[in-house]
C-alpha cells in the first residue's frame, strides 16, 4: 500500500506545486526555497535532532520543549522542519543551534535525499502529523521516531482509518507516542498503535509561560486603546468566520457603543482582505502595521502583525478564540486562560478536544452556537465585571493545575537521544 502512495504521491507533485505557486501569490515566501521541498539542503556536521512541526500552532507548542532539548543536548543542531512561512518565521525566532527547513515531501527520493543530509539522532513530530515514508524510512535507519503532543479528533480518526493500510504500519513505526489525553490514546490504539507505545502525558500547551514583562508592555498598549473602553478580542479567525465576528460586533454595538473589537486573523495573506471587509461594513480601523494610536470612535484595531497574540490577549478583557465558528476545530484556548482572560469559543472545536472540555468542566470558558449567541454573552460579560474576574481566576488556576507534561515527554526523550 505504502509503494502505491508513493507514486500517486509522486504523480501529485505537479498540482502541489501548482497549489504553492497560486500560494505564493498572495504570500510569496511560499515560492521561496523550493529545494528543501525536495530533500536538498546543506549536510549538517554537529549530531542533529529533526523536529517536525507544521505550522505556527505546532511550532508555538515546541518552543518549550526545544529550549528544554537545548539544555540537555547541546551538543546537537536542532533542525526543525515546517510546512508554512508562517511556521518558519516563528522558528527564526527561537534562539540558539537551531536550523529551519522545510520538510521535504513524503516521497522515497525527497525523505532519503533529506536524511542523508541532516542523518538525525532522533525524529520528533508535534501532534498530528503521520507520513508514511517519513516513519518508514526513520524506522529502516533505526532512528527513533516519537509523537509528542498527540491528538486524534474523532474527524481525523474516521479519514485516518479509510487508508488504515497506511495508518496501521505508520504508526507502528513510531518508538513512542505521548498522547495528550486518555481519549486520544484511545482512538491511536483503535487505528492499529500498538497499546505498549502510547502513553498519556498531557498537553504541552499547559507548560506555557507568558513572555517577560507581558503584563507592562499590555498596559502600555491597553493606554493606547481606550483604558476605560470595553474590548474583546477575536483571535486566529477564519475565512467565513470574520464576517460573523463583524455580525456580533454590529449587535454589539447597538447595546455598548463604546466596545472595541480586535480582529486578529489566522493568516497572514488575509490581513488586507480582512480590513477591506472591516470597512465595507463601515466600521473604522487602525491597523497594528500602521503604528499609530486609536481614537475614541476607533471600532476595530486589526492584528496585522505576527507574533504578538499574547500581548493583545493581554490587552483585552474577554477572548474570542476563532476557528470554531466554521469548520476549523478551533484553537489554543489555553494562551487567553493562563492570563485570566475569559474564553469564549463557538461549536467546532474538535482539534481541541480535552482542553475544551477541561475549560468548560471548570466554568472558565463558554460555548456560543452563533453570532448571536456570541453578542449575547459577550454583553452578558461586559455587565458582570465579577463573572468575568471568576472565570479568568477558574482559567489561570486550570492552567497552573495541569502543567508537567513537558517533564513527562523530556523523561520519555532521554532514553532514545542518541
Amino acid at each position: 500500500m505504502r509503494h502505491l502512495y508513493s507514486l500517486v504521491f509522486t504523480l501529485l507533485l505537479p498540482l502541489i506545486l501548482l497549489r504553492l505557486y497560486l500560494r505564493s501569490r498572495k504570500s510569496p515566501a511560499y515560492r521561496e526555497r523550493l529545494r528543501e521541498r525536495f530533500g536538498f539542503g546543506a549536510r549538517i556536521k554537529t549530531p542533529v535532532i529533526w523536529v517536525h512541526a507544521v505550522s505556527v500552532g505546532e511550532v508555538q507548542a515546541a518552543k518549550l520543549l526545544i529550549a528544554r532539548l537545548q539544555k540537555k543536548f547541546p551538543e546537537h543542531t536542532l533542525v526543525v522542519t515546517t510546512m508554512t512561512p508562517t511556521g518558519a518565521e516563528r522558528v527564526a525566532d527561537i534562539k540558539g543551534r537551531v536550523q529551519h527547513r522545510y520538510v521535504p515531501y513524503d516521497t522515497p527520493g525527497c525523505l532519503k535525499r533529506f536524511l542523508s543530509r541532516i542523518q538525525p539522532s532522533m525524529l520528533i513530530i508535534m501532534e498530528t502529523e503521520i507520513w508514511p515514508n517519513m516513519l518508514h524510512y526513520c524506522h529502516r535507519q533505526q532512528i527513533p521516531s516519537m509523537l509528542v503532543n498527540a491528538r486524534m479528533s474523532e474527524r481525523s480518526a474516521r479519514g485516518y482509518a479509510r487508508v488504515s493500510a497506511l495508518t496501521t504500519p505508520a504508526l507502528n513505526n513510531f518508538t513512542v507516542i505521548a498522547a495528550q489525553g486518555e481519549v486520544d490514546k484511545e482512538r491511536l490504539i483503535a487505528l492499529g498503535a500498538d497499546p505498549g507505545k502510547v502513553q498519556v502525558t498531557g498537553s504541552l500547551k499547559f507548560d506555557f509561560t507568558a513572555p517577560d514583562e507581558i503584563e507592562k508592555h499590555a498596559k502600555r498598549l491597553r493606554e493606547q486603546w481606550g483604558v476605560e473602553r470595553k474590548i474583546w478580542i477575536a483571535a486566529s479567525t477564519h475565512k467565513g468566520e470574520d464576517e460573523q465576528v463583524l455580525d456580533t460586533f454590529k449587535q454589539l454595538q447597538n447595546q455598548l457603543p463604546e466596545a472595541m473589537l480586535v480582529l486578529v486573523p489566522r493568516h497572514p495573506e488575509r490581513f488586507n482582505g480582512v480590513a477591506a471587509l472591516c470597512q465595507e461594513r463601515g466600521f473604522s480601523l487602525v491597523r497594528r502595521s500602521e503604528q499609530r494610536g486609536c481614537q475614541a470612535d476607533t471600532a476595530i484595531f486589526l492584528g496585522d502583525s505576527m507574533g504578538e497574540l499574547m500581548l493583545f490577549f493581554a490587552a483585552s478583557d474577554i477572548a474570542f478564540v476563532g476557528g470554531s465558528l466554521v469548520a476549523t476545530g478551533g484553537h489554543n484556548l489555553l494562551e487567553p486562560a493562563s492570563l485570566g482572560i475569559p474564553v469564549l469559543t463557538g461549536p467546532h472545536m474538535f482539534n481541541f478536544t480535552e482542553i475544551h472540555r477541561l475549560l468548560r468542566q471548570a466554568e472558565a470558558s463558554i460555548e456560543v452556537g452563533d453570532s448571536h449567541q456570541l453578542a449575547k454573552e459577550l454583553l452578558r460579560l461586559f455587565n458582570d465585571q465579577a463573572l468575568c474576574r471568576v472565570m479568568g481566576e477558574r482559567g489561570k488556576r486550570l492552567v497552573a493545575q495541569n502543567r508537567g507534561a513537558l517533564d513527562r515527554v523530556v523523561a520519555l526523550l532521554e532514553k532514545r537521544v542518541v
